[in-house]
């Protein structure tokens, strides 16, 4: 018989759960460029579309996993109330997306080229921040994709700079022609690996 309010013995971890369908994921979801569903895009700043593989350990694809993005707008802004430049923010853009991966581990995201900030910690450049969860995982990892439009830019960012320098370019999206009249950027997510084909991640 256990004692009152005695200490629970340890247990394994769970991965994360529950798991959506894929008809839990409407049209549209993976495009940052609406801020509802028939809504017209923002006309504000170059139309692109990030596309990618998840895999893991010797480059096998992950089937279902989610992916949020989330980014500022083509001026640099948020339209969220800890950005003293919200009133200059972009009414048209949402900011904020949700993709998930096919039988290939493929996923795409349609969005624009964010523009950079200053923050306490530095200047940062355009970026976009993405979280990845899904069966095999333990909690929601996340990363930042950088593009090389902005050499000067990507050199003098606060968070990039915590990355190896050998590692770094793991986190640099890789121009992949055009695609629907837009640029392309490939973004592949390596979520185990050794440490030169792992993606590099960031404490949440």
């Amino acid at each position: 018989m256990s004692r009152p309010n005695a200490p629970l013995a340890p247990t394994s971890q769970h991965t994360i759960g529950p798991f959506f369908p894929r008809t839990f994921f409407q049209p549209g979801d993976n495009d940052l460029t609406l801020v509802a569903h028939g809504a017209a895009p923002t006309r504000r700043g170059e139309t692109i579309l990030i596309r990618g593989r998840v895999t893991r350990a010797e480059g096998m694809p992950c089937l279902n996993q989610i992916l949020e993005a989330w980014q500022a707008d083509a001026e640099g802004r948020f339209n969220h109330p800890l950005d003293p430049e919200r009133h200059l923010a972009d009414p048209d853009f949402l900011g904020w997306g949700r993709a998930w991966t096919d039988e290939e581990g493929r996923y795409e995201f349609r969005t624009v080229i964010p523009g950079g900030y200053a923050e306490a910690g530095g200047r940062r450049a355009p970026h976009v921040n993405l979280t990845v969860m899904g069966a095999g995982l333990m909690r929601r990892v996340e990363t930042t994709l950088f593009f090389p439009d902005f050499p000067a830019e990507n050199a003098a960012d606060p968070v990039l700079a915590q990355v190896p320098e050998a590692r770094r370019a793991r986190l640099v999206a890789v121009p992949e022609g055009l695609a629907e009249g837009l640029r392309v950027f490939r973004f592949d997510i390596r979520l185990r690996g050794d440490a030169e084909e792992e993606t590099p991640f960031f404490e949440a």
